[in-house]
């Protein structure tokens, strides 16, 4: 098992360095993004319209945080992964679109997922029950889209530090790890 500590945005060789089983550590900025996310950000394709947010090469966290409003700013206080083979059918044409780095979840992902990240970006395992250890990791929110969705779906733009441990769980190479059965 290897240890690395990385920043957003992630190089592509950094990217293509991760093998399944490395645990990562990482600083910089992340979005949040669900299911209701996932699927505007889908809408807004098809309409060949732009994105208020730059998802080019990005970092998803599969998160709907619990967020407290302090005076002028925004604060998380829970943040723990969301399950992401929910995003299975949403995921791949944003993943091609915007050249997703890293995807950030709970649980596994699907085969469609997989063949999109290929020599492109990395899916990472975050324990879940880990919410206030990962909200403590987040050391800025920077900006919030779509507060319409609600709370949780909204996407959130934070700054993380040393976030983690993340657990390379599909890499770039086409690995996985195995699954039980």
């Amino acid at each position: 098992m290897r240890k690395f500590y990385l920043k957003t945005p992630m190089s592509i060789d950094a990217i293509r360095e991760l093998e399944v089983g490395d645990v990562v550590y990482l600083s910089g900025r992340v979005y949040t993004v669900r299911d209701e996310a996932h699927k505007r950000i889908l809408d807004i394709l098809e309409e060949e319209e732009e994105l208020p947010f730059d998802l080019n090469e990005a970092v998803i966290y599969h998160c709907g945080p619990i967020v407290l409003r302090e005076e002028k700013r925004w604060r998380i206080i829970s943040a723990g992964p969301t399950t992401s083979s929910r995003m299975n059918d949403l995921a791949p044409e944003i993943i091609e679109k915007y050249e997703i780095r890293a995807i950030i979840g709970k649980g596994d992902m699907g085969e469609k997922v997989r063949e999109k990240l290929f020599q492109r970006g990395v899916y990472m395992a975050y324990t879940g029950g880990a919410a206030l250890l990962a909200a403590s990791k987040i050391k800025e929110v920077l900006n919030v889209y779509w507060e319409d969705l609600g709370m949780a779906e909204a996407v959130w733009k934070i700054k993380v530090q040393d976030f983690g441990p993340l657990i390379v769980t599909m890499d770039s190479h086409k690995k996985v790890f195995c699954r039980g059965g």
